[in-house]
């Protein structure tokens, strides 16, 4: 019954969030528009501001909402890029962690009776090495935020895992996305922040997270006696 009714809940902050769009509000050109008039509340309200940045970063987080790129950028504009990027940090920090506590608690015996095998198959080689694991899903771009904070909520990795892995793992991006704002000017689109340069080296940051599983890997495979 509990179960039912978190359920209900979230669909329906969902589907409200989906009939006001505001999507249609998160540019890059009223964030422009807006940037004196958001600086000018900041230095005003400097906690509040804060508080509720995070606040409204946990929602997007539990929610899956679209919004955490403009909101990056936008931290960067009003915070500045260090303070911008803990601020961020610490939202999707905390926005994942619900969503992944709320996946675990309503969906991981639904999904454990029906693909049981599956799920230990993928336990049984995510839990040797989750930190790894979590630090390489959140570093390559390749995989939505969201689908990481579902499907990792969906196994047996440990939630302080979870936890650092994805304080960890986001820095690199948020640190790209949060020092575009003192750029504000210069960006005219969201696909002006991530070039080719910047992803690939997002994905060799995650390959090389990963080079001590294969490894150990490796190592464990090899006949007793024989050299590496």
């Amino acid at each position: 019954m509990k179960k039912t009714l978190i359920l209900l809940l979230l669909f329906l902050g969902i589907a409200l969030i989906i009939y006001y769009e505001p999507g249609q509000y998160l540019t890059i050109e009223n964030l422009k528009t807006n940037q004196n008039l958001l600086e000018s509340f900041y230095q005003d309200n400097t906690l509040i501001m804060i508080g509720g940045y995070i606040a409204i970063y946990m929602m997007i987080g539990l929610f899956l909402l679209p919004g955490s790129t403009f909101l990056s950028i936008g931290a960067g504009v009003i915070f500045g890029p260090a303070l911008g990027a803990v601020v961020v940090n610490i939202g999707s920090t905390l926005g994942a962690t619900l969503a992944f506590l709320v996946s675990r608690y309503l969906l991981q015996d639904w999904i454990e009776e029906r693909f049981s095998k599956k799920i230990q198959s993928v336990n049984d080689h995510l839990c040797e090495n989750p930190a790894n694991c979590v630090l390489f899903l959140r570093l390559v771009p390749l995989f939505p935020f969201f689908a990481v904070n579902i499907s990792l909520s969906l196994s047996q990795v440990p939630l302080r895992y979870f936890f650092f892995g994805t304080m960890l793992g986001t820095l690199p991006a948020t640190f790209v996305y949060v020092n575009a704002g003192k750029n504000l000017a210069s960006i005219n689109s969201f696909s002006d922040l991530m070039s080719v340069q910047v992803w690939g080296a997002l994905t060799l940051l995650g390959i090389l997270i990963l080079v001590p599983v294969i490894y150990k890997k490796i190592k464990s495979k090899k006949v007793p006696g024989e050299k590496l």
